[in-house]
């Protein structure tokens, strides 16, 4: 089962997210299947990038995203 969630990168109290689509059986940091966007929520403001088009794609091919990534996706929508 595919999964769409967030991959942790980064320095020490320094954290950048990539969102991913994984393998829901594989842990965290390990190899993802394709890059979607990325999160960092270390700059002000806040800085979200969803490519749409893959994350429509990968839910319409049964992918699960997690509830963070939804959130994420939330506002992305909101702020257009």
């Amino acid at each position: 089962m595919v999964v769409i969630r967030l991959t942790r990168r980064g320095t020490k109290r320094k954290p950048f997210y990539r969102i991913v689509a994984m393998d829901k059986e594989k842990p965290r940091e390990s190899r993802y299947i394709e890059l979607i966007g990325h999160y960092n929520p270390m700059t002000d403001p806040v800085e979200i990038k969803i490519d749409v088009d893959k994350y429509d794609e990968w839910i319409t091919k049964g992918a699960k995203p997690s509830q963070t990534v939804k959130s994420l996706l939330k506002k992305v929508k909101t702020d257009n």
